[in-house]
């Protein structure tokens, strides 16, 4: 690595480097005293061979330096891997103690714009691919370096061209492995923007599948799936159908028939005019045999530690995310009121997303925010839970700007409810408890019959101890009345509905409705809603357009006014626009 280039793999691992260094050290004593045997198995059968009757002192000394030999090599290599486990232990309580901690401080809205597969990557795969480098590839790279090189040099001291002999057939797998490995990282990059055109094409058949079914069009969807699956096949079998046919070919220069008619021919010649003793070529043929091993583990460890860098630059990135900043003079909000002060706000690339907001929400109240999609409704409700801050303006809660509200404090003033409901591998009744995890059983029964899901829970076989995903399958409107009681369990003051009744069927949405009645009852409530009907008795409706409020008042006064809200209720009435 150039100096002063910054690698996201050395950061990580540079905790522990102490320690690696000296399991690679014991590594490399390790791979060196595997030679032991093989030397000491030559001298063997030089005594042996010599013509008179071996000295039994001899024959038992090189017989306790061959177990000698073996012992150290063990004992060495369990030194060197307990010390890299070690090392991996500490990287990874560190890496996964500073995610926790990065998770817990990144903004609500981050969520939104990172699938959990990607941040479950991180935070799994991505760490069982360092624990492989860290643990493991830097004892077996130094044995794949340390055993070749100090058999090669034990092969010069003993006569140098049985050195050459060992390693006669590999330049032909070098300079064939060089020519395919030429433009390796711009074909992996060709190959994986086709799987990203795969992945696509099954995320877009699968999400529409009920349309395409519906119209009868399933043969076009499923061509488009084909071609992309059909360009990855072309593209990866044209790289790699000429590669196998040469690896195959010359793999063969690494195989040990090969190796032994290579030694054996050039220590016969060397035999036939007494230029080396029997035993040497055995010693030869024993190290040469051993030496294609150490290209293959040097070979694998290349691909390792590609992955482990690649893994290590989704950590960094992740743990360079942008945090939301906490509160520096932490404040109280004296009520549930909500106020939007000329708020703006844009997305990280610039895109603007609200302009000049100004809304006052009293206690106590119903505010719906409604407008055509894209207008900046979730966004300007989401700023009042601070899953992002404002760009622009100022957001209070109870008069105190939402950036001087400690965390903690906050979420216990303001809950939400939000389209995709989020539930946690766990019981029923921990997920009711999540906002409360303190409280009574009673309690959480309570506010399971409150959000009219109860019954449901009590027709699961094991009731509120049902496991989710497990024991206790739940339907999307039986899951986002789940979530209402969460939300009722937890008694925010401030309720946040983000279009809670979007996905769900006639009949779950009646009963969805009823338990959205009961959790606004005597709080202040800001709701998205993209079924007028459901809002007409609002407190105040807000009809955005293009990120800002284009009306705002009653359902009759608006709809005396004859602008945008009445527009959309006609639209949504089916009645003739004026």
């Amino acid at each position: 690595m150039a100096a002063g280039v910054y690698s996201p793999l050395a950061a990580l691992r540079r905790p522990a480097m102490g320690l690696v260094r000296l399991g690679m050290v014991l590594g490399a004593v390790g791979a060196l005293s595997q030679l032991l045997p093989f030397i000491f198995i030559a001298r063997l059968g030089e005594l042996l061979l010599a013509g008179s009757p071996p000295d039994r002192a001899a024959l038992a000394g090189l017989g306790a330096l061959v177990v000698a030999g073996l012992f150290i090599g063990w004992a060495a290599n369990g030194a060197a891997l307990w010390l890299t486990h070690i090392a991996d232990h500490r990287i990874q309580a560190d890496v996964r103690r500073a995610l926790v901690a990065k998770l817990g401080r990144v903004p609500l809205g981050w969520y939104a714009d990172n699938t959990t597969g990607a941040v479950r990557k991180a935070v799994q795969g991505d760490l069982e691919d360092l624990h492989h480098m860290v643990a493991h590839h830097y004892v077996d790279l130094t044995a794949a370096i340390a055993l070749p090189l100090g058999g090669i040099a034990y092969l010069v001291w003993l006569d140098w061209r049985l050195a050459l002999l060992a390693v006669a057939s590999f330049p032909i797998y070098a300079l064939a492995y060089g020519w395919m490995m030429r433009g390796f990282a711009a074909k992996m990059a060709q190959l994986d923007a086709s799987f990203a055109q795969v992945n696509a094409a099954i995320v877009e058949f699968v999400h529409g599948i009920v349309v395409v079914k519906g119209f009868g069009r399933a043969g076009e969807a499923h061509s488009a799936y084909r071609a992309a699956v059909d360009g990855f096949s072309d593209r990866y079998a044209g790289w790699v159908r000429p590669l196998l046919r040469l690896e195959a070919l010359t793999s063969m220069a690494l195989s040990v028939p090969v190796i032994l008619l290579v030694s054996l021919s050039g220590g016969a010649w060397l035999l036939a005019n007494g230029q080396i003793a029997p035993m040497d070529l055995m010693a030869e043929i024993m190290v040469a045999v051993i030496l294609p091993q150490s290209l293959l583990t040097l070979n694998q460890g290349l691909m390792a530690e590609r992955k482990a860098a690649a893994a290590a630059s989704r950590i960094d990135t992740l743990l360079l995310t942008p945090e939301l900043p906490g509160a520096v003079h932490p404040k109280l909000p004296r009520d549930a009121t909500i106020c939007f002060e000329n708020v703006s706000f844009q997305y990280p690339d610039g895109a603007a997303a609200l302009s000049g907001i100004n809304l006052y929400c009293r206690p106590g109240t119903v505010t719906a925010l409604v407008g055509p999609s894209g207008a900046g409704k979730s966004t300007l409700a989401k700023l009042a839970a601070r899953f992002h801050d404002a760009t622009g303006g100022v957001v209070r809660i109870g008069g105190v700007d939402v950036r001087d509200i400690a965390g903690e404090v906050l979420y216990r003033q303001v809950g939400f409810v939000l389209q995709e409901v989020g539930l946690l591998h766990g019981s029923i009744a921990d997920n009711i408890r999540l906002g409360r995890p303190d409280a009574s059983m009673a309690a959480v029964m309570a506010a399971a019959r409150a959000a009219q899901i109860h019954d449901r829970i009590q027709q699961l076989p094991q009731g509120y101890d049902s496991i989710i995903g497990a024991g206790a399958q739940l339907s999307g409107g039986e899951a986002q009345r789940l979530s209402i009681a969460r939300a009722l369990l937890a008694d925010t003051p401030i309720l946040i509905l983000d279009e809670a009744t979007a996905h769900a069927d006639p009949a779950s949405e009646a009963r969805i409705q009823d338990a959205l009645s009961a959790a606004a009852r005597g709080r202040t409530v800001l709701v998205i809603a993209h079924r007028l009907s459901s809002i007409a008795g609002a407190d105040q409706i807000v009809v955005m357009r293009d990120g800002t409020i284009a009306e705002c008042g009653q359902h009759g006064a608006l709809l005396a006014r004859g602008g945008l809200y009445a527009a959309l209720w006609q639209a949504e009435q089916g009645e003739p626009a004026c």
